[in-house]
Formats: C-alpha cells, structure tokens, sequence
C-alpha cells in the first residue's frame, strides 16, 4: 500500500474510532448512586442483599454504574427510607414496604400480608399474578418504582416474656411488630409499636416493649432477644414469605439507559434469591444454638391461631370498605392464593409432611 493510501485508511480508521467512541461512552456512561437501607450492617443477610446488588451492578458495568449501600441511620433512619427515595436525598432504598403502612394500608401487601402467601408465592404473585404492575402503579404516586430484591421466608412469631396461653395474655402486651398486622394486634388487645432493628435490644431489655418479633432464628440470634425473653413462638403467620424491595426514584430510574435498567432487574432479581437461600441455609443451625441457650420453643395455641385468623378477616373487611385501592390488591392476593394452595396441597405440602414425620422417626 502507499503511503498516501496508507494515511487515508487510517485516517478513516481512526474517524470512525471517534466517531463510535462517544457512542459507547453514551450507552455505558459513569452513574453514582447512594442507596439507604433500613437494616443495620450486623445483619449481614437482610443488609447483605443491597451488597449483593450492589456489587452485581458494579461488576456487569465494568464499574460505571456504582451503588454505595448506607445502612440503617448512616443517612436517614431505617424506616424513613422511602421519604428519602421519594424526596430524592438518594437515588434508592432497600426495605420492607410494610414499613410505611402508617402512609397507607396498600403498602403493607407488597411485603407480606397476615395469613397471606408463603415466600414462593409471592414471588409468584409478583412476577406472575399482576401483583409488580399493581404496586407500581400504586408507588407511581410515591415517586418511586420498586423491583423484588429479597425474601425472608416464614417469620418465627417473636420473644415473648411471659408464656402465650390464651387470646387474654395478649391484652395490654406491647409487642413491637410492624406492617398491617399491629391493627390486628391491637384489634385483638395488644399494643403493637413500630421501632426499627437497631433499636429493638434496648427497648426490650429495659421494658419499653414486652415481646418482639424480627425475621427468623439466624438474625435474632445475632440480635440477642433470646438474653431477656426466653419464649420463641412460631409460626409468624403476619409474615409467610416477606418480601423486600428495591424502592428507586422515578426521575433517577427514567434516566438510566435502558441497558442499565436492565441490570438493575437482573441484580434485583439475584439478590432476591441470594437473600432466601442464605436465611435458608442458616436458620436451623441457629435454632440449634438458640434452644441450646435456653429459648423455649413454642407453637402459638391453636385458639391464639383462630382467633387471629378472625381478626385479620375483620381488619380486611373493615379497611377494604375505606379503600378501594387496598382492596383491589386483596382481592387480586385472596385469588391467587386460592389456587396456589389447591396445587400445595396436592404436591408441596403431602410431600413436606411425609419427611418431616420420616426424618423424625429418624
């Protein structure tokens, strides 16, 4: 080739480098974001998913797209984290829905609902019964769209200080809980109270609260309940699967590239089960620890369970002829779950107790 020739190739070569590099820095650009969540760092699972997510997007962005998680109070307090994304102090959270029923019921289904779902159905009911096009529209008016990015699986039904025998030794018991089913304590006698995770220790070491309920055996042993109230009751029937979300800030979701909105789903979607598969993994040898510790392990009475169910089912009617918008979330939760417990009966459930009764007869 001659030199002429030569120059005019790589000039065109090198035209056409310029020319294609502001286009890749366009689709990948540098994006920083802050994101709260409303757990403490201690808790290294139900923390640990806003990592996970955090690093996925991280490394499926060669680095442009970074995500600094906060824990809870490092920005704003654990159950302010939605304010914060609404307001845009940051971009996004990491939190339970539930947490903001005092703003409306309807917040409270998307996490868990009292007698509601276990953690695979809603993921379901999420991904494939409408449920993520109805809270979207709903947190539409938050300024904030919110995607699946964890699970705790059934709660354990909290520390107690006295013993649980009767529907009257609820009454005038402060039991710290949160989301919809503190109306249904109350309904039921109690005095339910709302305080976030890191605050939980103290308040019931000095009295402040009675009885608390958190996730499950591996988090509440890391909290420590077990060394001022010694009965451990289950099942958390307010919280049969609880999902966590990520909440992020409409204006801030717009202006991503599509590529990047992409893989904020994909990472919400790994962290969500990362999440499940950990507390999974860890919550038996943890139940292990904690009844070798002294926790007395005890099964809510079956009148306790009854008179509960009848609560929520009150509570639901009466909140359902308020609010229109709570209702049609119920109503689209009950219809689903009607048919997702016609087919756990058939095959989950006879399966689930056939080895149980056989691992225990060893």
């Amino acid at each position: 080739m001659k030199r002429r020739q030569f120059l005019g190739a790589a000039g065109a070569g090198l035209a056409t480098a310029a020319l294609a590099a502001p286009a890749i820095a366009q689709s990948n650009p540098q994006v920083k974001w802050r994101l709260t969540s409303s757990f403490p760092k201690s808790l290294d699972t139900i923390f640990g998913a806003a990592e996970v997510f955090a690093k996925s997007v991280a490394e499926a962005t060669d680095n442009n797209f970074q995500i600094q998680a906060f824990a809870a109070g490092e920005i704003v307090p654990g159950l302010q984290a939605a304010d914060a994304v609404q307001n845009g102090t940051v971009e996004m959270a990491h939190t339970a829905s539930y947490y903001y029923v005092g703003k409306d019921p309807t917040f409270a289904m998307f996490t868990a609902q009292p007698f509601g779902l276990n953690s695979r159905m809603q993921t379901s009911w999420m991904y494939f019964g409408g449920a993520l096009d109805l809270a979207n529209a709903f947190y539409k008016k938050y300024n904030f769209i919110a995607f699946p990015a964890g699970n705790t699986g059934t709660q354990m039904g909290g520390w107690f200080r006295k013993e649980i025998k009767t529907v009257d030794d609820l009454k005038g018991l402060k039991f710290r809980t949160a989301g919809f089913n503190g109306q249904i304590f109350s309904r039921m006698g109690a005095v339910p109270q709302q305080v976030a995770g890191g605050d939980i220790y103290p308040a019931l070491e000095k009295g402040t609260i009675d009885a608390v309920e958190w996730v499950g055996p591996y988090d509440d042993e890391k909290l420590g309940f077990y060394k001022v109230a010694k009965f451990y009751y289950y099942p958390g029937w307010w919280e049969g699967g609880a999902m966590l979300h990520n909440f992020i800030n409409l204006d801030k979701w717009n202006a991503l590239p599509k590529a990047y909105q992409e893989i904020v789903r994909s990472a919400s979607d790994k962290a969500h089960v990362w999440m499940q598969a950990k507390y999974d993994a860890g919550n038996p040898q943890a139940l292990k620890r904690l009844v070798a510790n002294g926790a007395l392990l005890r099964p809510f009475p079956q009148a306790v369970m009854e008179a509960s169910y009848k609560a929520t089912q009150d509570t639901y009617n009466e909140v359902s002829a308020k609010n229109p918008e709570f209702k049609k979330v119920l109503d689209s939760m009950v219809a689903f779950r009607g048919d997702e417990y016609l087919w756990w009966q058939v095959a989950e459930l006879g399966f689930d107790a056939f080895m149980v009764r056989a691992r225990t007869r060893g």
